[in-house]
């Protein structure tokens, strides 16, 4: 009597139909939740209004930013617990649960009467919506194998993109011509879209529930990542670091984090897995998302309101004229996504790092007058080096884990993606802040694009150019900071790989399958 053991799954170099399915479902989940992010950032304004006690006293800016803080810090609770659980119970069953969750959720915020019901909505919404992104990568991965998953995951690039970009067009649409509600009732018949696709596209799950859930490290990991996050975020409102309700709560997040790194070591299956940092291929991946990531997303803020406070706009022509960055992204994303099949991505991403550096240090030159069609130029070269950048790191990260690792390290790569972004719009947004209050003019100036009558007030017209001239440079000054860190980023960008690497993905599948005997 012998032993064989059926070989790894075989996977075509080609996208077929069936991976395109897949690809689908994955998609349709990536869009609800990143664009939900941004859309509600359009609403803020009409929140102080609606859910005021009187329609001449709306609510403080502070306590309707709460609806994207408690969604971000909803995020963020349950991303570190979704590599456990896509283990524990399938990517399939947990996917469409959180689609369910993240669905609901967006049903009742339409239903909220009060600022306090909406902001417990919010949470519901975040913990759907933050196991989506990296359950989507993993499932993503899986289907890809070894050779298509630059293609693939070129593809889930789309909304990541796009969703910041399209977000306050969709957002500012909707409002407009609706009401506040519909930001969030679209999302019920995408959601049940996707649920019913994902229940038949999705491969059925074969989990063999093995791993104990790390308490510990859930009750150290969540909360402290949400304290610092939170801590993160408030930066902003009080234009300093020296207030308590920012290090204090980044201060008690960061000890837990640390306590969490500590603890990680001694389970043998850890709520994260940071083992995986032996693998090079992502530490260096995740070095470079993280200032990536930071100078992106932070420079990503700076566009649409230069548009809406220097130059007037509304937000949904603000919108409009950041779109021409998400159609380059679009035009090199599957450039990027197949020569990263073919090629070491360490040759790719310094090319898209450049694209964008160039686009950053044009932007430094922006005033309060500078030509539309040269600014959308620029923007479009940026779109272009990004489409050839996020996605390729993220692809490298993972290509060398195997099946089993790819949860967990998709669940380190949204953390770090997570981290950075909120690093970077806080970063950006004190020094657009301290830049503008450098000019006495450039308030006052800012406030005429929204209310004309104020003109004469503040002195007449030669004194609201002067301030707009101000503060155009104050945004120039401050493109130059994200110029800066994007160039820094390319240190840890020439260390990714320069030589194919040998992808890991099937070793333990091949290991796991069943034994057939003789």
């Amino acid at each position: 009597m012998s032993a064989t053991a059926p070989p790894a799954p075989q996977y075509p170099d080609n996208i077929d139909a069936a991976v395109l399915k897949v690809a689908g479902v994955v998609v349709l989940g990536a869009i609800m939740s990143i664009l939900d992010i941004t859309v509600v950032n359009v609403a803020l304004p009409v929140f102080q209004t609606v859910f005021a006690e009187t329609p001449d006293q709306p609510l403080a800016y502070s306590t309707v930013a709460w609806t994207v803080t408690a969604y971000t810090l909803a995020l963020a609770t349950v991303i570190p617990l979704t590599g456990w659980a896509a283990d524990r119970f399938g990517t399939k069953r947990l996917y469409i649960m959180a689609i369910v969750l993240f669905t609901a959720g967006s049903a009742l915020c339409a239903t909220a009467t009060s600022i306090e019901m909406l902001i417990g909505f919010r949470v519901l919404q975040g913990l759907g919506g933050g196991m989506l992104m990296p359950l989507g990568m993993t499932i993503m991965t899986r289907a890809a194998g070894p050779h298509r998953m630059g293609r693939l995951m070129a593809i889930l690039g789309v909304p990541m993109l796009l969703g910041p970009i399209m977000g306050p067009i969709l957002g500012g649409w909707l409002i407009e011509h609706y009401s506040w509600h519909w930001i969030f009732l679209i999302n019920v018949p995408i959601g049940a879209i996707a649920a019913i696709y994902a229940f038949f596209a999705l491969p059925k799950d074969h989990t063999e529930p093995s791993e104990s859930l790390d308490v510990v490290g859930v009750l150290l990991m969540s909360p402290g990542l949400a304290l610092f996050l939170y801590g993160i975020s408030s930066i902003p409102e009080h234009g300093t670091m020296n207030n308590p309700e920012v290090y204090v709560t980044m201060g008690i997040g960061i000890v837990l984090m640390l306590a969490f790194v500590w603890h990680s070591f001694r389970p043998q299956h850890p709520l994260l897995d940071l083992r995986l940092f032996r693998n090079r291929n992502l530490t260096v991946s995740l070095i470079t998302m993280f200032m990536f990531g930071a100078a992106f997303f932070g420079g990503l803020l700076l566009v649409p309101t230069y548009f809406q406070s220097v130059r007037g706009e509304s937000t949904l022509d603000a919108g409009l004229l950041v779109a021409p960055q998400g159609i380059g992204a679009m035009v090199t994303m599957p450039i990027a996504g197949a020569l990263v099949d073919r090629f070491p991505v360490g040759r790719i991403v310094p090319f898209g790092l450049l694209g964008i550096i160039a686009g950053m240090f044009a932007m430094t030159q922006i005033t309060s007058t500078t030509p539309y069609p040269q600014i959308i130029a620029v923007l479009f070269v940026m779109g272009l080096g990004m489409g050839g950048t996020m996605m390729p790191i993220m692809t490298t990260a993972l290509k060398t884990l195997t099946s089993h690792e790819v949860a967990r390290g998709s669940t380190l790569l949204n953390i770090t993606q997570q981290i950075a972004s909120s690093v970077g719009v806080a970063v950006m947004s004190v020094i657009l802040t301290n830049n503008l209050k450098e000019s006495k003019l450039a308030g006052p100036a800012m406030a005429t694009q929204r209310d004309p009558s104020l003109v004469d007030k503040i002195g007449g017209q030669a004194v609201v150019a002067k301030g707009l001239a101000d503060a155009a440079d104050a945004f120039a000054q401050t493109f130059l900071v994200a110029a800066i860190l994007v160039t820094l980023t390319m240190i840890p960008a020439l260390f990714l790989p320069r030589k194919k690497e040998e992808s890991h993905l099937l070793d333990d599948q091949a290991a796991a399958a069943p034994v057939v005997l003789h």
